[in-house]
């Protein structure tokens, strides 16, 4: 099985269970691998043939727009729009990343990771 992968994908996004998360908003990243058969798309050169990774980026950025309190919940509604909306796609992993979490701690990120398969 072939993998694409799109490497922090950087959104500002007003995800966490604290009041003030949801007014300032913080950083995030999100990284995103999918698992497909790219025999035929490397050889047609067609992007009809291929998982668009420009689906996938816009998926990540329409999902992070949606303000969540988890990350979990974010996570999985990215993987589970990425398995609706790609056939081609037989594995999915996303990681979603939030910089300098507000934890009381030096923390440089906090991270969830979701994957599913067909």
């Amino acid at each position: 099985m072939d993998k694409i992968k799109l490497r922090s994908i950087k959104v500002y996004a007003y995800h966490g269970c604290l009041i003030e998360e949801g007014k300032i908003g913080s950083d995030y990243t999100v990284d995103i691998s999918v698992k497909a058969d790219l025999k035929k798309p490397s050889k047609t050169d067609q992007l009809s043939d291929t998982v668009d990774y420009v689906l996938l980026n816009n998926i990540v950025k329409q999902e992070m727009a949606i303000r969540a309190n988890l990350l979990e919940e974010v996570c999985q509604r990215i993987v589970t729009r990425v398995m609706n909306e790609s056939d081609m796609v037989q594995k999915v992993k996303v990681s979603v990343s939030k910089i300098n979490p507000p934890i009381g701690g030096d923390v440089s990120r906090v991270s969830v990771i979701m994957s599913k398969k067909r």
